[in-house]
């Protein structure tokens, strides 16, 4: 495991890259964020699938180039604020026939507000399919993840489909908990099978 820490954030690293899989955990939003965090880091975390290597970051880097599955506790009760989205950083995917280069996609959740444990299950099947799954329902669904766009460290790889990559549990500068962290690797699944 591999740690990389900045002044607003910490990835923790699994130690080895992986292509198709699925990644299920449960996680919470505890007490209150810290002094001086940004004020959209608030209740927001992310699960980072398709990174880059943490030896590959450079040391002021704001996000490694990754997909984020971003996760987000309700803060307002006016407001909703739905967990397991899509941000982007330094990437782009396809979406309904659409190549997506915003930041940030909101998924189809409901809001979470509290401390509850709330169940995640992120699918990776290398370039072809990466869903996000909250509670049992799929929230958000897409393809094609490649390099590209705002925070892309990567540029002579741009445009490159994202087939394998590092995963890593994401911290801002709100305390989050995860627990019951299990991955099932299909490629050696499949590899078993032939």
């Amino acid at each position: 495991m591999s740690i990389k820490v900045s002044m607003r954030l910490m990835d923790i690293y699994f130690k080895k890259p992986f292509s198709s899989y699925k990644l299920r955990l449960e996680y919470r939003f505890i007490g209150n964020q810290v002094i001086g965090g940004a004020s959209w880091a608030e209740k927001n975390s992310g699960v980072m699938v398709h990174s880059q290597s943490p030896n590959s970051m450079e040391i002021d880097q704001d996000f490694p180039v990754s997909i984020e599955v971003q996760l987000l506790g309700g803060i307002d009760n006016e407001k909703e604020r739905p967990t397991a989205n899509l941000c982007a950083p330094g990437t782009h995917v396809v979406m309904d026939n659409r190549l997506i280069t915003e930041h940030c996609i909101n998924s189809s959740s409901k809001t979470f507000y509290g401390d509850q444990w709330i169940k995640l299950e992120v699918l990776v099947v290398k370039d072809s399919l990466i869903s996000h799954t909250i509670n049992g329902d799929v929230v958000l669904s897409y393809s094609n993840p490649q390099i590209g766009g705002e925070y892309n460290t990567l540029i002579s790889r741009d445009g490159e489909l994202l087939k394998s990559g590092y995963i890593s549990l994401q911290s801002e500068s709100h305390p989050i908990e995860f627990r019951n962290i299990e991955l099932l690797d299909l490629d050696l699944i499949n590899s078993f099978k032939n």
